[in-house]
């Protein structure tokens, strides 16, 4: 098989994560989310541009998943990241959260699901430029609807999902 000059991998996690951003920027532009909709966002606290407090950062070292639904406040978008005010056990926390760092977006309510193998920092080191899989989007076995507005689902928490690499998609040459 020939080499990959164009990076249609880089290309596609990209598009997925404009989802991501578009759909961010159509909730920030009216100030609350539409109909049932509500989003778990998984993304790593040590990746580069992640902004938290260090009492979160403390209690999750490696990833983390926030819960957009009710409670959420001055969220704003820019064409590489978001920043969004929640609230955690009643305290107010600013996060900034680079779409670089986003390894899970999930909406219950439509049961829409992105994943993204983005490495940990700590695999960072020994990974290979090219090796990364790339996302796709795969509905989830059906899910129980837990979230409530203010809860903090649990660190490590994992959707079942798959993800597939663009090399079954070429042609053999």
């Amino acid at each position: 098989m020939g080499q990959d000059h164009i990076r249609y991998d880089i290309l596609a996690q990209d598009a997925l994560r404009g989802v991501i951003r578009k759909v961010l920027t159509e909730v920030a532009a009216t100030g609350r989310l539409p109909g049932d909709h509500h989003f778990f966002v998984t993304f790593l606290t040590g990746a580069p541009g992640v902004r938290i407090s260090q009492h979160l950062k403390a209690k999750y070292p490696e990833q983390m998943t926030i819960v957009i639904q009710h409670q959420f406040w001055d969220l704003k978008i820019s064409d590489t990241q978001f920043e969004i005010g929640l609230s955690f056990s009643d305290t107010p926390e600013r996060l900034t959260v680079p779409f670089a760092a986003i390894r899970g977006f999930y909406d219950p309510s439509v049961n829409f699901e992105l994943e993204f193998d983005v490495p940990l920092v700590a695999e960072d080191a020994g990974e290979e430029e090219g090796e990364a899989e790339i996302a796709t989007y795969t509905p989830p076995p059906a899910a129980a609807e837990t979230a409530e507005a203010d809860s903090e689902p649990k660190e490590g928490e994992k959707k079942e999902a798959s993800v597939v690499s663009l090399d079954a998609f070429r042609k053999k040459q």
